[in-house]
């Protein structure tokens, strides 16, 4: 093993790259001001988690005086107070590099790092781009029955496509796979007749739907290749999509079976006219076990297609980093745009859009996307599961002349340039239970069989030099460390109690460490902790417009005590009442309380400001019914007055006229009681206290005046009843009568005031009368009305 760096508690990046004077970065990393030291810390391992320039100095006799808090400090801080470099546990950061594994196209292959909670490391990754690679090309087909055209292009594809591929590669095998669909309701039709002959209704004879088929391994081979299409037939299925994702993934993961050269170029074609289903559309035929991402092929034939869902997105992207493949999908137009999403979330993935797979489309389509991939490098980091949250990485790639960064890429690479790849891993936390742990993580190029492993060692725990002693021993305090036995033991305990508020299991109220039995309160940016046992402080206390105490008082052992005027946790109360008085002079219009000046509403039903709004609420006056009526059934004496204290207000008292009385301040009001007397009586409300006068005169009214009252009224009602009867008889014989007096005949019709039209018309008729007679002559009667026209008026 060859060490590339050792940090010195620097920046890693500065020392990796040689461009950082190591004083320069030593500045920086002092810079940082007294970020390290913390009454709190009491052990190695708490400082070394403040931060990774942080030292933890653990020779033994360094500052008696002091508690272990002074023992974690920057670097130059412990130097300078008399600290050995020797006697320094820092956070040191080791890259490593493992010389001895070879590689082609990309170097390092093998990395060991050295990390603290937040320290970071970066290394160069070098791809080289090569030319004349091997190249393995594997068809996967749709042979669906709208496919049977593009089939057949296919026959004259692989002799033409090997000779093509002779100027970019010096060896070209061909494979070939097909697939329709998952053989399953509602994908296909399940009758009997149609299982075995999907097409059986165009009397053509067509293969059984399938998920996966693979039918030629990987072969140098061109005839056998052309001899292997000539045979295939189409197969047919239900619904539009098909199931070209989940034959995608069985084709990258069996390798044996497809026979994938391990240092060859390795390109997936997909050919397809329709979109393809994605995970969980499988739950349409009730299959909801997801998908393992294994190979499941028995003879050729994939089995877990009615078992498992469709892959994943996610899934396919893995495969495709993991198997070091190319994907490329050759769809009909209309189905561009959809594919075109797809390609976007898989990594070396191309899209060509034709018309008809034509061998000469085909042909251009694996060539230009060869030569493109091979000019785009890109890389890809992973790390492993467990600890994903508690890394980050970041990449930057240093491309070669004449070609272009992007995103985390190279494009326009030529072959035998290399591309550079800055990676730095930061480690941000150690695991739950404090242990070091081991992570690895790979970086690989995109569509490379090769790749580089880092290996990270993260120190969550420190050695503290050859005697493995840290002098921190559990936080106990530099005057008990030396002590031994059980008289010391308890003297320790002893001085421990005396550093702890009564009641309390924590020393120094949490803010401080005990030394020799008194408390060494913390260090605060937000202000002073001081006390016996570091329990007050000037910081602690209620903000109010970001200002302690409101800036209306101030902050004495973590409570306010407020200015004159004022009150509350945070001094935002107003001590006055005055804020509260209504229009009417009533605290809250007597129907709440004054809290932190302002109205809150006894009554849910009352709103505004005051409490003035209240349109279901009985009014003042009434509000006071009960009390009165108390006081009048225990006849208005003050010795009577306790019986009265659940319905009245604390305040009553009796008064011989009230009206007397009267202000701003005072309502007077009046209350009749079951014997029709009527009680005046006022209520005011000052400065919190309601007080209610009640006037011990009554306003009675006598029973005979009362009887002569409702006489009265019922005559004067007769009476009225009388005038109208005589006065409406009057005016009709009035309207009966003619302008001269005289009274009209009654002659059949009568004229009104109504409109004329509405009188009927009458037709000319003869009506014939007998009479029997004497034998010597019979007599007849004639009676002749005339027809009015139709529109004469009538004539009266």
């Amino acid at each position: 093993m060859n060490s590339w760096l050792r940090a010195y508690g620097s920046v890693p990046l500065c020392i990796l790259l040689c461009c950082v004077v190591p004083a320069v970065c030593a500045e920086q990393a002092y810079s940082a001001g007294d970020v390290c030291w913390s009454p709190s810390i009491t052990s190695c391992t708490e400082c070394l988690r403040r931060g990774p320039n942080c030292a933890w100095c653990f020779e033994e006799d360094f500052l008696d005086e002091a508690g272990p808090s002074q023992r974690c400090d920057l670097p130059v801080n412990l130097l300078r107070r008399g600290c050995g470099p020797e006697f320094m546990e820092q956070s040191e950061v080791k890259v490593e590099v493992n010389t001895t594994v070879g590689s082609t196209q990309v170097s390092p292959r093998d990395i060991s790092i050295t990390l603290r909670p937040g320290s970071e490391a970066s290394i160069i990754v070098a791809v080289k781009q090569l030319e004349l690679y091997p190249v393995d090309l594997y068809y996967l087909v749709d042979v669906s029955a709208s496919m049977q055209e593009n089939l057949d292009h296919l026959k004259t594809v692989g002799v033409a496509l090997s000779l093509r591929m002779t100027e970019h590669s010096s060896d070209l095998w061909l494979g070939f796979g097909s697939f329709v669909d998952k053989p399953v309701s509602p994908y296909i039709n399940v009758h009997p007749s149609k299982i075995s002959n999907p097409c059986s209704d165009y009397e053509i004879r067509c293969r059984p739907a399938h998920g996966f088929h693979h039918v030629l391994s990987m072969t140098g081979n061109m005839s056998e290749f052309t001899r292997v299409i000539k045979r295939q037939r189409i197969s047919g299925n239900m619904d539009t999509p098909e199931g070209g994702l989940d034959a995608m993934l069985q084709a990258m993961v069996c390798q044996r079976a497809v026979g994938w050269r391990p240092e060859a170029k390795r390109l997936l074609l997909l050919m397809t006219d329709q979109p393809s289903h994605l995970a969980l559309d499988s739950r349409l035929a009730g299959i909801v076990t997801p998908h393992d991402g294994r190979c499941h092929l028995e003879n050729n034939v994939y089995t877990g297609s009615t078992k498992m869902d469709h892959p994943t997105v996610g899934q396919l992207s893995d495969k495709l980093l993991e198997n070091n493949i190319y994907s490329i999908f050759a769809v009909e137009k209309q189905q561009y745009h959809w594919y075109q999403e797809l390609v976007r979330m898989l990594p070396g993935s191309y899209l060509g859009k034709l018309g008809l797979f034509q061998a000469p489309n085909l042909i251009e389509l694996v060539v230009d996307t060869y030569k493109r991939l091979l000019s785009e490098v890109a890389v890809s980091v992973s790390v492993d599961d467990k600890a994903v949250s508690r890394y980050w990485v970041s990449v930057s790639p240093l491309c070669p002349h004449g070609s272009t960064a992007k995103d985390q890429s190279c494009t326009g690479v030529q072959p035998n340039q290399t591309v550079y790849f800055n990676i730095t891993i930061g480690m941000r936390s150690c695991p739950d239970d404090g242990e070091d742990e081991d992570v690895t993580v790979l970086v690989r190029p995109v569509g490379y069989n090769e790749s580089t492993v880092v290996r990270i060692h993260s120190k969550c725990r420190c050695s503290c030099g050859p005697t493995k002693r840290c002098h921190d021993d559990d936080g106990q305090s530099q005057c008990t460390v030396a002590a031994q036995g059980s008289t010391n033991q308890g003297l320790m305990s002893d001085s421990n109690r005396k550093c702890r508020v009564e009641g309390s299991d924590s020393d120094c109220s949490g803010r401080g460490v005990c030394v020799c039995g008194r408390c060494a309160c913390e260090q605060s940016r937000l202000g002073r902790v001081y006390g016996k046992h570091c329990e007050i402080d000037d910081f602690s206390c209620p903000y109010e417009g970001g200002l302690t105490c409101g800036g209306r008082g101030a902050c004495v052992s973590g409570e306010c005590v407020c200015e004159d005027g004022w009150m509350g946790d945070s001094c935002g109360c107003p001590v006055s009442t005055a804020s509260c008085q209504s229009s009417s002079g009533l605290l809250c219009s007597g129907r709440g309380r004054c809290v932190c000046g302002r109205c809150v509403c006894d009554d849910h039903r009352a709103s505004g400001d005051f409490c003035e709004r209240c349109p279901t609420c009985q009014s003042t006056c009434q509000s006071y019914w009960k009390c009165v009526n108390c006081h009048l059934s225990h006849g208005l004496t003050q010795k009577e007055t306790g019986h009265c204290n659940k319905t009245c207000v604390p305040l009553v008292g009796y008064m011989d006229d009230v009206s007397g009385q009267s202000g701003g301040m005072w309502v007077q009001c009046m209350y009749i009681s079951n014997d029709s007397c009527r009680y005046r009586f006022q209520t005011s409300s000052q400065s919190g206290q309601t007080q209610l006068h009640i006037s011990r005169r009554p306003e009675c009214a006598s029973s005979s005046r009362l009887v002569g009252t409702f006489l009265g009224v019922c005559a004067l009602t007769l009476l009225c009843g009388l005038v109208v009867v005589a006065v409406s008889r009057l005016l009709l014989q009035k309207r009966d009568r003619s302008p001269g007096g005289a009274a009209v005949e009654d002659r059949g019709y009568h004229c009104t005031g109504k409109d004329l039209s509405y009188i009927p018309t009458t037709n000319e008729k003869t009506v014939t009368y007998r009479r029997d007679r004497p034998p010597d002559r019979p007599m007849e009667l004639h009676i002749q009305v005339p027809k009015m026209a139709l529109g004469d008026p009538w004539q009266c």
